[in-house]
């Protein structure tokens, strides 16, 4: 939940500390807000999952408790305004993203120790939905704090945190042994380096450089994207050759892990670009066409959302507990299959839908990845020895949280590559119509087209923003400022354009949901879980009697 609240109350964040995120020179304070949090964890699960099985996964578990209480709380007074107090922000919410990539990289495994193979698909599920659920849950609960004050955003997090802090270090118990060892610096240095290097310059790929709409062509993203395959590639040469690595590659040679993990990646990726597509559609088109004001688009946003949410609690728990007597297959691959039918029928929306369809829309999305998320993670995590489950549970959350940061420069850049080709013509022609200059009408629609998007992200009338800072407004009839400024003149603008790049993202989105559903199926056979315990590929007779028998709390 937290990984997203600051999403929809970014507006409110920045207006508490006086910066506006559209001006040319913040717009990196923007981008590191919303995705610092994501690199951070992406780029350190691994690592925390490796020292969980080195150090015991709930010693490890309850530090990131702590520190992620500290760093909310830290976040909740700060004490700057403008650039100052976004770089306050930015740097704890990278603690924060530390002390929860503790959590999720070791909660998946402090499971898979405690319940046996017949109940671990229900418990791993119930936990993988809630978390899923907590992302769009986030935007919600984002929208209603803005409201009553930015800090409120943080203030949320304290309480819950403290509890879970007090509350794992009374009740949670270590059930596997730890296998000291040495850690693979040299590793850890390339990983880290690699991933971080490679999603840094993702995220400044979407941003404008030159005359051109994204950043692609800038050598400093160039260098970071080659740099950064560079080093993974050196971390995957390394990890064959170190006595202990971080990454257990040979973990990819059990095919069920394998595939489990290339579909997690991929349905990531596809519902990144879903989540941040549907918050543009509803808040820059949608919301505003059906007499909602700019301002109170976060929101409102997040509740026509809800659909999607009740799909994943209704559809997860569900799934995992079936999957634990039929298997993963059948559950994941289908999931998959209802998630790729579910994007192909947003393609066939109007931009201006009816809401009924879309909702329906939305569930059937929602209950295909509930589908697939929790047997898939099963799966995953029923297929690997018990001394190496905080190290998968860490690669496992890795895929999953680079595909969500992959999204954003993948679909975003898809995005605005499609309304670089149409937009700027379109708010051209149509300024000039209602009285704008047309100097000032060039200018305006010469400006990069993510600016436009961040606007609508944020919930802020894109023609006011664009024409505010000139005077522009001040200098037109009444009844000209009132319509650009009005419900319905940007949205029916840029309802051409933004429909011509929401059908590339999601095609892209229904292909990717496809092949995740092939790799599903091909993760094969299941095993029943009463032969897991007697020389199945999760436990088998050896590991049962290494590990200690598991004790709740």
């Amino acid at each position: 939940m937290d990984a997203s609240i600051v999403i929809i109350s970014l507006p409110a964040i920045f207006r508490g500390i006086g910066l506006d995120p559209l001006a040319p020179g913040n717009i990196g304070y923007l981008l590191w807000m919303i995705l610092g949090y994501l690199l951070v964890s992406a780029v350190l699960v691994v690592v925390l999952g490796r020292l969980g099985d080195m150090f015991g996964r709930v010693k490890i578990y309850n530090l990131g408790f702590l520190i992620f209480a500290c760093a909310s709380i830290a976040l909740s007074l700060d004490p700057f305004r403008a650039g100052a107090g976004a770089l306050w922000l930015i740097l704890w919410r990278i603690v924060q993203a530390f002390g929860g990539s503790m959590l999720t990289a070791n909660s998946a495994a402090i499971l898979t120790d405690a319940f046996p193979a017949s109940q671990r698909g229900m418990a791993l599920g119930i936990n993988q939905i809630t978390a899923l659920a907590g992302q769009f849950l986030g935007l919600l609960a984002g929208g209603l704090l803005a409201v009553v004050d930015w800090r409120a955003v943080f203030w949320v997090s304290v309480p819950v945190s403290v509890t879970g802090t007090i509350w794992s270090y009374l009740s949670l118990r270590e059930t596997a042994t730890g296998r000291r060892g040495r850690v693979d610096w040299f590793g850890n240095v390339t990983f880290a380096a690699g991933a971080g290097i490679l999603l840094a310059g993702i995220t400044y790929g979407i941003q404008p450089y030159g005359g051109d709409a994204t950043g692609w062509g800038n050598p400093w993203v160039l260098a970071g994207l080659f740099g950064g395959v560079f080093l993974l590639l050196l971390f995957c040469f390394v990890e064959t050759r170190v006595a202990e690595p971080m990454f257990q590659l040979a973990l990819f040679k059990v095919r069920a892990f394998a595939v489990g993990n290339l579909a997690a990646l991929l349905t990531a990726i596809a519902r990144g670009g879903l989540q941040f597509m549907l918050i543009i559609w509803l808040q820059g088109i949608w919301l505003p066409l059906h007499g909602y004001d700019f301002e109170d688009t976060p929101l409102w946003a997040g509740v026509f959302m809800l659909p999607l949410t009740l799909g994943f609690l209704v559809a997860g728990p569900v799934s995992g507990y079936l999957s634990d007597r039929f298997g993963a297959r059948l559950f994941s691959t289908t999931g998959l299959v209802l998630v790729a039918g579910s994007f192909l029928g947003l393609l066939a929306l109007p931009v201006n839908f009816t809401y009924e369809a879309f909702a329906a829309l939305l569930l059937l999305n929602g209950l295909g990845q509930g589908m697939f998320s929790a047997p898939n993670t099963s799966s995953i995590m029923g297929s690997v020895p018990a001394e190496f489950r905080g190290v998968a549970s860490g690669m496992r959350s890795t895929f999953q949280n680079s595909g969500t940061a992959l999204s954003i420069g993948v679909f975003f850049s898809l995005m605005v590559s499609g309304l670089a080709t149409s937009l700027p013509a379109a708010l051209g022609s149509g300024l000039q119509s209602h009285g704008v200059p047309a100097a000032t009408a060039h200018e305006a629609a010469s400006l990069p087209p993510v600016s436009t998007l961040f606007a609508t992200f944020l919930g802020d009338n894109p023609i006011g923003h664009l024409l505010g800072s000139s005077g522009t407004l001040d200098h037109l009839t009444p009844a000209q400022r009132t319509t650009l400024t009005g419900h319905t003149f940007f949205p029916e603008l840029v309802s051409g354009p933004f429909h011509h790049g929401l059908t590339i993202v999601f095609s892209v989105a229904a292909g990717m949901a496809a092949i995740s559903a092939l790799a599903s199926a091909l993760r094969g056979r299941h095993e029943p879980a009463d032969r897991q315990g007697r020389g199945g590929r999760a436990d088998s007779t050896k590991e049962q009697r290494k590990r200690p028998t598991a004790r709740s709390s």
